[in-house]
């Protein structure tokens, strides 16, 4: 087997070794063994095995060894929770040439295709997280089986890629067309959906689920009965109903046209060329066009803009840039929120699941508290109908929150966040009130999305330990925590919120209080020159389609709808004081707002969107039109300016945040590698900034 060399600059390969082992099945009713290989990296469950070159080898040797051996049948499985987590990643954005993308993908063909193609029978003993290659090289084996707690996918979509060892052929064979599109278009394009065991088995992705307690034991169990004829395995053919294939493939075109507003994205496409392929492939012929599909991919920009976003996501996650030491840290024993409307509810309820520690929320009168201690608790119950929780946990949760109209209840509290009306001089006098309540090392957070939190602790004796932690909608699902630091906050204050944001499983960016800080201030300016177009003449359908391409979650317009017009112009309004004309106030947001009008977009019973009359009325537009593409270039060129200013201001530190404030606060599409990647690969940014955000090569091909 040729041997795979690591491209330049490429990360030391984590070697999952392949350890073999001879299993008695005596016990079991057959004399003869069972050669059992088990795939172990030798790291902590934090480290989950992943398929190198080395590690490949390994596998190989392994199989040789089994195939070599006095037994009659083959299975692997993986360390303890962990099966395989897929290719190792880590060295595919430096690899230079078309030749060594296909050479990766040959290797990992022709190792899994020996379980395929073996003599023994072999089964695949899944007994935790299954991605990717990990979930391919069970599907290359005879049977499989599946621990109830395993978690598997084909995410390769998701991140740019295709199933390229064999899942885009094999499992459409196996499991039929539908079941195909589901698992690798479908669940990839839905925020890497993965399956639970229960639903691979529902699929035919598995044979078998057993309890994890026992499941090696079950697995060899079930593997004997298949051996001595006693359970029969039956697999249908899927490849003969014309209609039934063209049925599935259309489902995947239609998600992958509504994912990426119909912007041509070529990961999802190729496999479903792939899958479509499948009907009529042998399996060398379409491992031959996954080797192909998947070098074509590796030697594109959207692969390295998606591994690019990928990999920050990662790296972020584990490390807040600018942080101060952990240490200083205080313990955080009770919570306080100052409100009891759905975003201040929402707070609670994750503070609540996530610190378990007391909660007490506040609002004007007992009307209010109640309503808010209603929907969290209900909230719980839900949580236990869907078995998210148990119900003595909820039980235990339901008895840690607690409501009043007497902020006097914070007294004893090491951390209260406000989540009330976003008007200044309401949030300052609320900070002096509870001030005078608080003991003076309690943080006091509030949640505004543009206000400035220094001028919110104007005045105070303590102004070190107030400090913006600002959440997206909704709270338990957006995965961003914007921090911002005032020129005051102290370090105790700063790490202490980090340490509550990491208990929160939420991803951190300090910020400069600035107005809007990150995330707002970049869609409100985007924003803003959409609806500026709008009012200058431009048509709302030109206007609102200008950054379809992009493959955005929604347009520009839906997320008016979203947020809100209300909301909308309170931020435009407040970064126009603040930063300037550049944030003008449009007259119709304006008319939205006077006259109660909510979206731009109707809905009818079956989801098809429609304009809201209500809303065409109220269009206050002038005769300059502009056209689509005139309109995404404007949005673009305001966006590198916008994220120039942010960085020359010391907002964030790195351009790198911005990206990762996008990519979590908005849903900025992973394929695109974060917004300053794709304004450079566009040449926006030395347009109009005069030089790129990152060095040539970072999220696109080195050139």
């Amino acid at each position: 087997m040729a041997e795979i060399l690591l491209p330049e600059g490429a990360p030391e390969e984590v070697i999952t070794h392949a350890l073999l082992r001879e299993v008695d099945l005596s016990l079991f009713g057959i004399s003869a063994s069972l050669s059992l290989i088990t795939l172990d990296n030798g790291m902590d469950h934090n480290r989950p095995n992943t398929f190198g070159g080395k590690s490949l080898a390994s596998l190989n040797d392994a199989i040789t060894a089994a195939q070599a051996s006095s037994s009659i049948a083959i299975a692997i499985t993986g360390k303890p929770f962990i099966f395989a987590a897929g290719a190792d990643l880590s060295a595919l954005a430096f690899l230079t040439q078309k030749s060594q993308a296909l050479a990766i993908g040959k290797l990992g063909h022709d190792v899994f295709r020996r379980l395929g193609e073996s003599k023994k029978p072999t089964f695949a003993f899944i007994n935790g997280l299954a991605l990717g290659g990990g979930l391919e090289v069970g599907l290359h084996c005879n049977y499989r089986t599946m621990a109830t707690t395993t978690f598997s996918a084909l995410p390769e979509c998701f991140l740019g890629l295709v199933p390229g060892w064999g899942g885009a052929t094999i499992l459409p064979k196996l499991i039929g067309p539908e079941n195909a599109v589901q698992v690798i278009i479908l669940n990839a394009l839905n925020n890497n959906t993965m399956m639970k065991s229960k639903d691979a088995l529902a699929l035919g992705v598995t044979d078998a689920v057993f309890e994890p307690a026992d499941f090696l034991e079950n697995s060899i169990r079930f593997a004997a009965q298949v051996l001595k004829g006693e359970k029969k395995i039956e697999r249908a053919d899927h490849t003969g109903d014309d209609a039934r294939w063209e049925k599935a493939l259309a489902t995947g075109r239609a998600a992958i046209a509504k994912k990426y507003g119909g912007g041509e994205v070529a990961a999802p496409l190729k496999a479903l060329e792939l899958i479509s392929a499948a009907k009529t492939n042998t399996f060398s012929a379409g491992f031959d066009a996954e080797d192909a599909a998947l070098a074509q991919l590796t030697m594109s920009d959207p692969l390295r803009a998606s591994l690019y976003a990928f990999n920050l996501i990662q790296k972020k996650r584990k490390k807040v840039e600018g942080a101060p030491k952990p240490a200083l840290a205080r313990k955080v024993t009770k919570v306080g929120v100052v409100g009891a409307g759905l975003m201040a509810s929402q707070l609670a309820l994750l503070m609540l699941r996530n610190l378990k520690c007391p909660v007490v929320i506040t609002d004007l009168d007992q009307e209010r508290v109640d309503k808010g201690l209603t929907y969290i608790k209900g909230e719980l119950t839900k949580l236990v109908e869907k078995k998210r929780i148990s119900p003595e946990t909820a039980m235990r949760l339901s008895a840690l929150i607690t409501g009043s109209t007497d902020k006097a209840i914070f007294a004893d509290a090491n951390f209260v966040i406000e989540a009330i009306f976003e008007e200044l001089e309401l949030k300052k006098k609320l900070f002096k009130e509870l001030e005078s309540i608080v003991s003076p090392e309690c943080i006091l957070a509030t949640n505004t999305s543009s206000l400035s939190v220094t001028k919110m602790s104007d005045g105070l004796a303590n102004p070190e330990r107030v400090i913006g932690f600002h959440f997206f909608n909704p709270v338990a699902v957006m995965p961003l925590l914007e921090i911002a630091r005032t020129p005051a906050t102290d370090d105790q204050t700063t790490a202490t919120a980090v340490a509550v944001g990491k208990e929160l499983k939420k991803t951190m960016v300090i910020v400069k209080d600035s107005p809007a800080f990150v995330v707002n201030r970049l869609l409100t300016r985007f924003m803003g020159e959409i609806t500026d177009a709008i009012d200058e003449g431009t048509s709302p359908e030109v206007a609102d389609a200008a950054m379809k391409p992009l493959g955005l979650p929604m347009t520009s317009l839906e997320l008016l709808g979203l947020v809100g017009p209300g909301v909308a112009l309170h931020v435009a309004t407040t970064l126009n004081a603040n930063l300037g004309e550049r944030y003008k106030i449009s007259p119709t947001m304006q008319a939205f707002v006077s006259q109660g009008v909510k979206t731009f977009y109707l809905k009818d019973e079956s989801g098809k969107s429609s304009p809201n009359p209500a809303a065409l009325a109220l269009l206050k537009q002038g005769t300059s039109a502009s056209t689509t593409e005139q309109v995404r270039v404007r949005a673009l060129t305001a966006l590198a300016l916008e994220a120039r200013m942010m960085l020359d201001e010391g907002v964030v530190a790195t351009a790198a945040e911005i990206d990762l404030c996008m990519l979590l606060g908005c849903g900025w599409p992973l394929h695109l590698g974060g917004i300053l990647p794709y304004l450079d690969r566009e040449g926006i940014s030395e347009q109009v900034c005069g030089s790129r955000f990152h060095p040539p090569g970072v999220a696109s091909l080195p050139k």
